[in-house]
């Protein structure tokens, strides 16, 4: 029975390892049609879904995985610099202005959001409207699994956010910060 299982599902484990580069093609191809630009060396392993108006930049030489959420609002835009990873479930919404620098690491399911609902308009929440501050991330940053970064914050280059964390106000290059809400661990890690 194991034979017989194997011999039947051999075939389908070349045809999905050899269609895999396809679909990647597809993804891209899709991808460079919905927003422009998009550069040959840039990986992408599945189609993000883009909302909104589409004004999105990319660097070259990106790593995309699977499930990204990319959203801009009113006159939102977001901006990845060259190098960058983000990886799968990533969700970045921008009503302002969304930057992620040079060579950053961004881990799965991480939410970046650069506008709140109003809540001081009296009415319904959802027709409100919202509050929008530009996020700025440097270069070289790492940020960990299910981290949120939150409107008006600025992340310095090489800093270190702890998975899980919400950042709510700004870290300084270099530092390591964690928890909930953020707060910093080290000035000047060492090592990472």
């Amino acid at each position: 029975m194991k034979r017989c299982l194997a011999y039947l599902l051999t075939p389908l484990a070349w045809l999905t390892k050899h269609l895999q580069p396809l679909a990647r093609l597809w993804a891209w191809t899709r991808l460079s049609q919905r927003i422009g630009r998009l550069s040959r060396d840039t990986v992408v392993l599945g189609m993000p879904d883009v909302h909104g108006t589409g004004d999105i930049e990319l660097g070259r030489n990106l790593y995309l995985y699977r499930e990204l959420h990319l959203e801009t609002q009113a006159s939102g835009r977001i901006r990845i610099g060259d190098g960058a990873v983000l990886s799968r479930g990533v969700h970045i919404v921008s009503h302002h202005d969304v930057t992620i620098g040079e060579g950053c690491m961004v881990g799965e399911y991480t939410s970046i959001r650069d506008a709140n609902h109003r809540s001081d308009t009296g009415g319904s929440l959802r027709e409100a409207g919202h509050i929008a501050r530009p996020i700025v991330i440097g270069r070289q940053v790492w940020i960990g699994r299910g981290v949120t970064v939150l409107p008006g914050v600025t992340i310095g280059d090489h800093a270190v956010v702890a998975a899980n964390a919400v950042v709510t106000r700004d870290i300084p290059p270099h530092a390591l910060a964690g928890g909930v809400p953020a707060r910093i661990l080290r000035e000047s890690p060492s090592h990472v």
